[in-house]
């Protein structure tokens, strides 16, 4: 028999992070929240969690990835679920390689939550349905910017060189929010 589930929710945005855990309270899974790596620590030395939802940027220099190794070392078996405001396939196949169970972006109900952690329903589906358009130029760039990025260990400086532009204009490219992938209407 499988332990009862006990969720963690590891995310700098607080709102965000409470209407979740309520969210998975009201359907019956025990959850909680914190706000930084040092909490989240804390939290799974008084309480082993089963699952964890982490954010993958948590300010403050902080990073979703090397808390989920850390987390992993305190709770074997541990379930993660890698979520974040800025998505992109990049991100995903890093997140995916380092050993997270899923991957969602925000904003992210708690059906999909679930459904991601394995705990309700039938599992997500790993591939997204075929867009209905063809995705936009200006996500697409910012998902190569993210995957230079990425190769360079977030190096801006050297990721600029990479790609031949300057450092501010990466860091602009990189500040702005993509346009969503192919598939939804424009309204």
């Amino acid at each position: 028999m499988s332990p009862q589930p006990d969720i963690l929710v590891v995310d700098d945005d607080a709102n965000f992070a409470r209407v979740l855990v309520r969210s998975l309270q009201r359907r019956g899974f025990p959850a909680r929240a914190v706000g930084s790596a040092a909490e989240a620590l804390a939290a799974c030395a008084v309480a082993r969690p089963t699952h964890a939802v982490l954010d993958l940027m948590l300010g403050e220099g902080e990073d979703g990835l090397r808390l989920m190794q850390a987390l992993r070392e305190r709770a074997p078996g541990l379930r993660v679920l890698l979520l974040t405001g800025y998505a992109s396939i990049a991100t995903a196949v890093e997140a995916i390689k380092r050993g997270a169970d899923d991957y969602l972006a925000k904003p992210a109900d708690a059906a999909a939550v679930l459904r991601a952690l394995g705990l309700e329903g039938e599992p997500a589906p790993l591939a997204a349905p075929e867009p209905a358009r063809p995705t936009p130029w200006n996500r697409l760039e910012w998902e190569h910017l993210q995957r230079v990025l990425a190769e360079h260990g977030g190096n801006i400086a050297a990721t600029a060189r990479a790609l031949g532009m300057h450092r501010r204009t990466l860091q602009r490219k990189l500040a702005k929010r993509p346009s969503p992938g192919g598939g939804e209407p424009p309204l």
